[in-house]
């Protein structure tokens, strides 16, 4: 994915994801970002870490609602209804890191470990009514290769790792720009 925005505008995105969290705590507003680009449709996932582990990751692959939009609300669904994890406290505020992932619209594409590229590529599998999503840091974050890497998209949807061979099985690939919180700056993912 070509750097869309820059790294004010993910600075604004970034503080918009932590209002949007800390509204549910607070009466305090949450900034209007005007710009154009902001209300551009995208898709977007946001992560929450703490202490390095994950405490909430939920998103929108498709680009269904203006990029504020999606951020608020991915933002608040991580943090309080992300079903693996009991809901964000407001004293655990000042100890999680906020993701954003950017996403590109996903590419149907042949069902093969050589058609993937660890780093760049998030993966998205259907198959009988199941389907699994993961974003393209994963890989790296896990140290998976690519053969790996589409085992664990198949068990992230909940079927056997091996089911990407089948006949049927549906394998999307999408790219993302990445940046999150680093004490109270961004980061820029490098992958």
């Amino acid at each position: 994915m070509d750097e869309k925005y820059s790294k004010q505008d993910e600075k604004k995105l970034l503080k918009l994801a932590r209002q949007s969290i800390e509204e549910e705590f607070s009466s305090k507003k949450i900034d209007n970002l005007e710009e154009d680009k902001f209300n551009e449709k995208k898709g977007v996932f946001v992560t929450l870490t703490k202490n390095n582990d994950l405490r909430g990751c939920i998103g929108f692959v498709y680009p269904l609602m203006k990029i504020k939009e999606a951020v608020i609300k991915a933002a608040k669904l991580s943090a309080f209804s992300d079903s693996r994890f009991l809901p964000l406290e407001e004293k655990e505020l000042n100890d999680i890191k906020i993701e954003i992932s950017v996403l590109d619209i996903p590419k149907e594409i042949q069902s093969s470990p050589k058609n993937l590229e660890i780093g760049k590529h998030g993966l998205i599998c259907e198959y009988k009514g199941y389907s699994g999503l993961l974003l393209p840091q994963v890989a790296i974050e896990h140290n998976m290769n690519s053969k790996e890497f589409l085992e664990t998209v198949c068990e992230k949807a909940g079927l056997s790792k091996n089911t990407w061979k089948e006949k049927d099985f549906k394998l999307y690939k999408f790219s993302c720009q990445i940046f999150s919180e680093k004490h109270n700056t961004v980061k820029q993912k490098s992958l």
